[in-house]
C-alpha cells in the first residue's frame, strides 16, 4: 500500500521509480521502484524494502524540490524532482497553560533538555520494518483543537512552530496506535509532554503522543494498529484533556493530517 500524504505515487513513461509529482511542505512521502535499487534524496542513502518501496519527510520549511536520484539493478539511473508546494503557517495563541512551563528555571530547564534528548535519540532509529507501509488509521476520534506547523505563542510568549496535531477528547479517552510498530519510548512524567509515547513504525518513521493520563504499553513492546495504547489526559504543558499526535521521518516533523486516513 503506497498512501501517501500528496498526490498518488505513479512511474512515469520516462521513469520506472513511481513518486508523487508534488506534495506539500510537512508531508511524509512514499515511493516505490524496483527491487534492489538504491535511492537517495538529496544525496542521503535512503532505506528501499524488499520489494522497492521506501519513504522519506519533506519539512514544515523546506523550500527545495526533493531530488531522488535512484540506481536501479540494470545500471539505469533515474533522476526525480518532487515539487514542494509552500503552505501559509498562521500564529495560534494559547492561554492558560503553567507559566513555569514557558519560563521554567534553570533547573527545570536542565530537566527539559535531558528529557527531549532522551526522546530525539529514539527518532534516530532506521528499522527494516514495513509497518509504514500498511496504512493509518486516526488514534482516536474527537475535535482537532490544534494543528500542525502553526507558530505557537504561550502565555504571551512566542514558542517553536506546533509539531503535531492536537483532538481533544474526554479524559480517559482510549488512544489507538494508528499503524503498527514498536513502542521505544514510554514514560508517564515528562515535564513538557507529560505521559508520553513514541512508536516506530520502521524506515525512520515514527509517531508520538503526549499528554497521556495513563500508559497502556511499555518500551520494547510490539504494537498492531489499533491496539490501546494511552488514554487521553492533560499532563505536561496542556490547557485540557486531548492527545497530541505527533510524526517524525528521523528528527523532522511531519503533519499527520497531511496522511491518507479514513474518514472519522
Amino acid at each position: 500500500m503506497l498512501s501517501g500524504t500528496s498526490d498518488d505515487a505513479r512511474a512515469t513513461p520516462t521513469h520506472r521509480t513511481a513518486l508523487p509529482e508534488s506534495v506539500q511542505q510537512g508531508s511524509l512521502v512514499f515511493g516505490r521502484t524496483r527491487p534492489g535499487s538504491t535511492v537517495a534524496l538529496h544525496g542521503k542513502a535512503l532505506r528501499v524494502s524488499s520489494d522497492g518501496r521506501f519513504a522519506f519527510g519533506v519539512g514544515r520549511d523546506e523550500v527545495r524540490n526533493a531530488r531522488v536520484d535512484v540506481a536501479l539493478p540494470d545500471g539505469t539511473r533515474e533522476r526525480i524532482d518532487v515539487a514542494v508546494k509552500k503552505r501559509d503557517w498562521p500564529v495560534e495563541r494559547v492561554t492558560g497553560v503553567p507559566q513555569k512551563t514557558v519560563d521554567p528555571p534553570p533547573e527545570i530547564a536542565a530537566r527539559i533538555a535531558r528529557e527531549q534528548a532522551a526522546v530525539a535519540a529514539e527518532r534516530n532509529r532506521d528499522d527494516d520494518r514495513p509497518d509504514l507501509f500498511n496504512g493509518f488509521i486516526w488514534p482516536l476520534d474527537g475535535r482537532i483543537s490544534g494543528r500542525f506547523g502553526r507558530q505557537r505563542i504561550y502565555n504571551g510568549t512566542p514558542g517553536a512552530p506546533h509539531s503535531g496535531t492536537d483532538i481533544a477528547a474526554p479524559q480517559g479517552t482510549p488512544i489507538r496506535a494508528p499503524a503498527a510498530g514498536v513502542v521505544v519510548f514510554a514514560d508517564a512524567d515528562l515535564y513538557l509532554t507529560g505521559g508520553t509515547v513514541l512508536i516506530d513504525h520502521g524506515h525512520g518513521v515514527g509517531s508520538n503522543f503526549l499528554h497521556l493520563s495513563k500508559l497502556d504499553v511499555a518500551a520494547g513492546q510490539r504494537v498492531e494498529q489499533g491496539d490501546v495504547i494511552g488514554r487521553v489526559g492533560a499532563t505536561g504543558r496542556a490547557t485540557g484533556p486531548h492527545l497530541h499526535w505527533g510524526l517524525t521521518w528521523f528528527q523532522t516533523r511531519l503533519d499527520p493530517q497531511l496522511l491518507e486516513l479514513p474518514p472519522r
